[in-house]
């Protein structure tokens, strides 16, 4: 018996007794928490007498309140405290931890043993159990090289010797084997984690992080990190991983509501959203360019994804010269009644016309409207019909409107309630002026632009930012998955929309399957003005496909990045290329068929990859029962054949990927066909199946 592995399984039973042992505990706090919050408080309010008699009796009672408020408020922090730790328990007790490294902190002192995990934990008398893999010391097992190491914890810089690494294949209080390993590329974890068939979910990376994505993950805070890596070499889990260190980093001062991830499609969106959670994270805000969007009530509009950046800077051109006209406001209106017509927004507008359209004058016209609209509750007061419907409330709504029943006596107090009245009234004519409800902008854009045609939402979108000089200024960071499929014009929008936030840019250059998408040095043009310099990394390491999927993708790269590139897959199986005769519609479906049938058959995932939607449609009727169109909001099974276009099959991975329309008139040999048969053949895990209905494209002539 391996004496090793007796030791680690004793060591591990140990550590899931002392998990066990803490959930309980926790358990019985937040039961117990919870009664006795429910009894105290009870008793507490009972104790409360209210009193407003007098200002003495009236502070008491106030006073009184707060304590409550207090004591309720000590009880949520101890319970979400409790949560929080029970939360990340339940994490652990899946997996305790996956790593541990032996390092020797000072000369001639006994090495200390540090066990690595997903999260971090604590035993009863707060020393650590567990530590979290985005810990300082937890750096140490990414460095990956046995020897002199170090780590900084609050800048300071830890010098250790690295004595062993570790890495353990657990299931709860199992231990199904470990490994001893030191170089990247040979680690039996990974190996044995990248040879999987394909998951319904994308699955966290955290035990096989290698060295070029745990620097890419550590990498110092910057205003924009842009990430170019070939495909199947991590990103999107990488991008977050980086979520989740940078979640752990500011434990106490990053909400995941300041967080944002662009994501290419919804199916992506689904494929992703369990990884934060297996850490132990909350979901950050995620939006394709299409809901964020139609989050800004803007989705009935045409989206601006081929929105002319030139547009765009004619629109920041022109701004300045731009004045108000009468046909560029709106009145505001509460329902049917008018409370502030066009001619007085107007009136206010001119009141300023000496200061150019943007912050400063919009300010002040808000000021103005502001003032006019409580002048107006002020008229209000004393309309005969606004009083009579003031008192026809019933007791219910007199308790809503004024928190008491009324009943005035003197034409002074009615004319105070009626004014109170038309205050709740007109309240929503308040967050109008501050929505800008009242300006036009489409009038303004076209004016500035000498168009009839209505804006875009992105040109919309960027002259509301360049009119208010604001977007989302809570936002700390804005995360852009598939940055090579977004328009110059749609990158130009994103960073003055979240001028506060730091980005992280993830994409592929050869991945780039629109027409007029941004290239990688288009996109550090557009951040630079707005966020300074632009930090670059690469991922050049494929550990998705075997190395003969690799081989037949990056020989679709140019050639000064082709010789970069590296697979760590064990040998596979060579890619199936065959074309039939175009005329032969029969052969070449019957064998689609067949390869499906199969692939039903076996394990794993496969997937036909069209270039387009309506090829989708087409081999849909043909193949029947045999694979499974994927739309837009659907889940991807684990298993099966499914039927998606291009689009839909960015960012995403498959056990086996049929390439059903490899001929020349789809994939010609031009930059873009390129890109895009590029991007299809490299969705494929373990098998490619190419084939094309005529003449093969030339882009795989050998």
């Amino acid at each position: 018996m391996d004496k090793v592995f007796e030791e680690e399984q004793a060591h591990l039973s140990q550590v899931y007794a002392q998990l066990l042992a803490l959930r309980n505990s926790i358990t019985a706090k937040l039961t117990e928490g919870e009664r006795s919050a429910a009894r105290d408080l009870v008793e507490m309010s009972e104790e409360i007498r209210p009193d407003f008699a007098g200002d003495d009796e009236t502070m008491e009672t106030l006073a009184a309140i707060e304590t409550l408020n207090s004591v309720i408020d000590v009880y949520n922090q101890t319970h979400d405290m409790n949560v929080e730790k029970l939360r990340r328990l339940l994490v652990l007790l899946r997996q305790p931890y996956f790593a541990k490294v032996r390092l020797e902190m000072r000369p001639g002192r006994p090495a200390r043993d540090v066990y690595i995990g997903s999260v971090g934990m604590t035993d009863d008398r707060s020393r650590p159990l567990i530590v979290d893999w985005r810990s300082p010391v937890a750096s140490t097992y990414y460095s990956q090289d046995l020897g002199p190491t170090s780590f900084e914890v609050d800048g300071r810089r830890r010098d250790v010797n690295l004595l062993l690494r570790r890495q353990f294949d657990i299931t709860g209080s199992r231990l199904n084997m470990y490994f001893d390993t030191t170089v990247a590329i040979q680690d039996s974890l990974l190996l044995q984690a990248i040879t999987k068939h394909h998951s319904e979910k994308l699955q966290a990376i955290t035990a096989t992080i290698q060295r070029e994505q745990n620097e890419v993950i550590r990498h110092e805070d910057v205003p924009v990190l842009l990430v170019n890596g070939i495909a199947g070499s991590g990103k999107t889990s990488v991008l977050l991983q980086r979520v989740a260190y940078l979640f752990y980093q500011e434990r106490d001062r990053l909400d995941p509501r300041q967080v944002y991830l662009f994501t290419p499609n919804d199916v992506f969106g689904h494929y992703i959203d369990t990884v934060l959670p297996s850490l132990g994270e909350s979901n950050p805000q995620t939006f394709t360019w299409r809901s964020f969007v139609a989050s800004l009530g803007m989705g009935d509009r045409d989206s601006g994804r081929d929105c002319d950046p030139a547009t765009l800077r004619r629109l920041e051109a022109e701004l300045p010269k731009v004045r108000l006209e009468p046909q560029d406001l709106r009145e505001l209106r509460v329902g049917d009644t008018v409370v502030l017509k066009a001619s007085q927004v107007q009136s206010a507008v001119e009141k300023f016309d000496r200061f150019p359209l943007g912050p400063r004058f919009l300010a002040l016209v808000k000021d103005e409207l502001h003032e006019r609209l409580r002048r107006r509750v002020g008229q209000m007061a004393h309309d005969e019909d606004l009083q009579e419907a003031m008192l026809g409330m019933d007791m219910d709504e007199q308790v809503e409107v004024f928190g008491e029943t009324i009943a005035p006596s003197t034409e002074e107090e009615t004319a105070e309630l009626t004014r109170r009245y038309a205050e709740r009234l007109v309240e929503p004519a308040h967050d109008d002026i501050e929505s800008l409800a009242w300006l036009r902008f489409d009038r303004i854009g076209m004016r500035a632009l000498e168009t009839t045609d209505t804006l875009s939402a992105a040109q919309l979108l960027y002259l509301r930012v360049l009119v208010t000089g604001t977007g989302d200024r809570n936002a700390r960071y804005v995360m852009i998955d598939e940055v090579q499929d977004y328009t110059v014009a749609q990158l130009m929008i994103l960073p003055r929309y979240f001028s506060r936030a730091h980005f992280m840019l993830l994409g592929d250059e050869n991945q780039a399957i629109r027409q007029g998408t941004a290239t990688f040095s288009q996109i550090r043009e557009v951040f630079a003005p707005t966020h300074g310099q632009v930090d670059q990394c690469e991922l050049m390491t494929s550990y998705r496909s075997s190395p003969e999927i690799t081989a037949l993708f990056c020989s679709l790269m140019p050639p000064d990045e082709r010789v970069r590139t590296s697979s760590v897959q064990r040998a596979g199986t060579e890619p199936d290329i065959r074309s039939f005769d175009a005329t032969d519609v029969d052969a070449y479906v019957g064998y689609l068929r067949q390869v499906a049938e199969a692939a039903k058959g076996g394990e794993g995932l496969c997937a036909i990859v069209c270039d387009s939607r309506d090829r989708v449609r087409w081999l849909a009727r043909q193949m029947g029962d045999l694979a499974r169109p994927m739309g837009k909001n659907d889940i991807l099974p684990l298993s099966g054949v499914v039927l998606i276009d291009l689009d839909l099959a960015k960012g995403l991975e498959f056990d086996h990927v049929v390439i059903p329309d490899a001929q020349e008139s789809v994939y010609p040999q031009t930059p873009l066909a390129r890109r895009r048969l590029y991007t299809a053949v490299s969705r494929a895990m373990h098998e490619v199946t190419i084939v094309s209905q005529g003449p093969l494209t030339p882009l795989l002539a050998r």
